[in-house]
């Protein structure tokens, strides 16, 4: 497996499904929100519960196999700090930054209206880690962990 052609992948369907508004489809499970992408032989779906706080999975299949997925738990720690709708425009606003850098890994820090943006993670496309987090006024009020790699037969 190309990393750098997988990393490619990823940050285009990422981009295109999250920050771009994405193509919604049919639910995959009871109650999940999905979103889909396809190029060529490639193809993503991200699928997830809940709306503040909320919990999912992205999957990417190439030639029909799962080769990528990853899973997150996200969730509002201070409300009286931050809303759903606020922390919402500032992850797109933050991530659409770090998406044109090519990339959705190795740390990020983004400041906007609602709040400061952190990403802190370890690892590679082929296997990582790691949480996000907004501050408003310098209280954590929103979280984000994050896990996943490549799947192996």
């Amino acid at each position: 497996m190309d990393l750098n052609a997988l990393n490619a992948v990823v940050v285009a369907a990422k981009q295109a499904c999250y920050i771009g508004g994405g193509e919604k489809s049919a639910s995959s499970r009871q109650g999940s929100h999905d979103l889909v992408w396809s190029q060529g032989s490639w193809r993503y779906r991200d699928s997830y519960f809940g709306g503040t706080d909320f919990l999912g999975q992205e999957t990417i299949w190439l030639d029909a196999e799962p080769v990528w997925a990853m899973n997150y738990h996200g969730f509002i720690l201070r409300a009286n700090l931050i809303d759903a709708q606020r922390a919402g425009e500032t992850i797109k606003l933050a991530l659409s930054a770090m998406y044109a850098e090519g990339r959705f890994l190795d740390g990020f820090r983004w400041a906007g209206p609602h709040g400061e943006y952190v990403d802190k993670s370890e690892g590679g496309v082929d296997m990582f880690s790691g949480e996000e987090a907004i501050y408003c006024a310098g209280t954590r009020a929103y979280g984000l962990r994050y896990s996943g790699g490549l799947i192996k037969p």
